[in-house]
């Protein structure tokens, strides 16, 4: 039987000030419940990593984001599947991110706030890539 692989994405967004983009899962969530960690999102079939991002900005944040450069990638078993991830570093080319946005059908996070990497350690503590591969990226 071939594992099932998940592919995903998450976004490093810096605004003018240097500040990383925070956002916090909901209390639901059936992983990562009020974690603080990076936007992120999995792709859909026959989607391309940076359509994916573009996506994830679009429906979870209600932004436009540009230069996208990637900055990190790995592993990690999630039950039954392995996700695979790769972080992008972005800017914000247009709107001001906002959640909730009105898209059910994917994972709309409860809050967000600007701030330092330093932030995601209680999420990389409690298995959270993409806030490992964040704070990887930075050290």
């Amino acid at each position: 039987m071939t594992p099932l692989v998940k592919r995903s994405v998450a976004l490093a967004l810096i605004d003018e000030a240097g500040r990383l983009l925070l956002v916090r899962r909901p209390p639901d969530d059936a992983e990562l419940p009020d974690v603080w960690g990076l936007p992120a999102a999995t792709l859909a079939p026959d989607e391309s990593w940076e359509e994916a991002a573009q996506r994830a900005a679009r429906d979870k944040l209600g932004v436009v984001i540009e230069e996208l450069e990637p900055i990190a990638a790995g592993f990690q078993q999630r039950g039954n599947a392995r996700l695979d991830m790769r972080l992008f570093r972005a800017r914000v080319a247009a709107g001001r991110p906002a959640v909730p946005q009105p898209h059910p059908e994917v994972t709309q996070y409860s809050a967000l706030q600007w701030g330092d990497a330093s932030a995601l350690v209680p999420g990389a503590a409690r298995g959270s890539l993409c806030c490992r591969l964040m704070l990887e990226a930075e050290s």
